[in-house]
């Protein structure tokens, strides 16, 4: 399976994109993906880069290069925006991260669909986990209200009316479009709108996030071996980082619970993997899961 990284571990550490690619290529990776986090002004740089290196992009994650206005933040304009003018603002910045993939070369843009506004259910979950409430009849109760809410407010007919012509100018492009799993109770597509969306929508795929899924296992949201394999046929690449019991993620393989080799004996072997990892990841810690990832996951 072709291993990428994705530059949101280091972007902010550096003004110049060589200077970005050049320390993951260090660590051992020849594909990246370029993270939201990349700024314009670190496009020049890049493209400097790839035209003396062997390294490639597998995909760009929405927005990028990030718009100058707002911080490294994919949701800062949303599809599922009450107001037409940020929809539209999200949907000119997507457009635009289609036409900077086809012009790279990257084959896959990954896309996150928004949010309906609710309380912070899901952070009050993981804080009944910790402290030693799991599964008790308070943490049920939230958890049923939070269902409840999220399926009382679908943005489901929102973001098809905005994802159609995204899909098309990405059809146009030869660009791929990745709709991204993530972990909040209000975030969309919700299972039950990723189910639909793929009955109802072709000429897009699905990105299955590891972390993600399994936070939202952790949280007997869903079962995330069941998941991934119902997903399985409409699977175009992942991310791939570790989990703390519950909520903690984008931390390296093997520091966490995580049995990458179990989920991925059914990935299909041609599909991109990136590892999507926080800023405090160490390059020793970095490495050396690499090898072992190449001696126990790749082989």
């Amino acid at each position: 399976m072709p291993l990428a990284f994705s530059t949101c571990w280091n972007s902010s550490r550096h003004s110049s994109g060589d200077e970005i690619l050049a320390e993951i290529s260090s660590l051992g990776f020849d594909h990246i993906e370029l993270g939201q986090g990349i700024r314009i002004s670190q496009w020049e740089g890049i493209e400097r880069f790839l035209a003396n290196h062997t390294m490639r992009v597998t995909s760009l994650h929405n927005f990028c290069p990030l718009p100058a206005s707002i911080d490294a933040a994919p949701d800062r304009y949303e599809c599922t925006a009450v107001r037409a003018e940020e929809r539209e603002r999200a949907q000119i910045h997507a457009l635009r991260t289609i036409d900077y993939a086809r012009k790279i070369g990257a084959k896959y843009v990954v896309m996150h669909l928004g949010s309906v506004p609710m309380a912070p259910y899901t952070e009050r979950l993981c804080k009944l986990i910790n402290s030693g409430r799991y599964l008790s009849r308070s943490y049920v109760a939230m958890k049923l209200e939070a269902i409840k809410k999220r399926e009382a407010n679908s943005p489901y007919d929102r973001i098809v009316e905005w994802l159609k012509p995204v899909r098309n100018h990405a059809a146009s492009a030869g660009v791929m479009l990745g709709i991204e799993n993530r972990i909040g109770i209000q975030t969309c597509p919700s299972e039950r709108e990723f189910r639909r969306l793929f009955s109802e929508l072709g000429s897009i795929g699905y990105w299955h996030d590891f972390g993600h899924a399994q936070i939202r296992h952790n949280l007997t949201l869903l079962d995330h071996a069941e998941w991934l394999s119902e997903m399985a046929s409409h699977l175009m690449g992942c991310h791939i980082h570790d989990v703390l019991f519950p909520c903690d993620d984008h931390m390296v393989p093997f520091s966490g619970m995580i049995d990458f080799a179990a989920f991925l004996s059914g990935v299909p072997s041609d599909l991109p993997l990136v590892w999507e990892l926080n800023l405090q990841a160490s390059k020793d810690e970095i490495t050396s899961a690499l090898a072992r990832w190449k001696q126990e996951v790749s082989s």
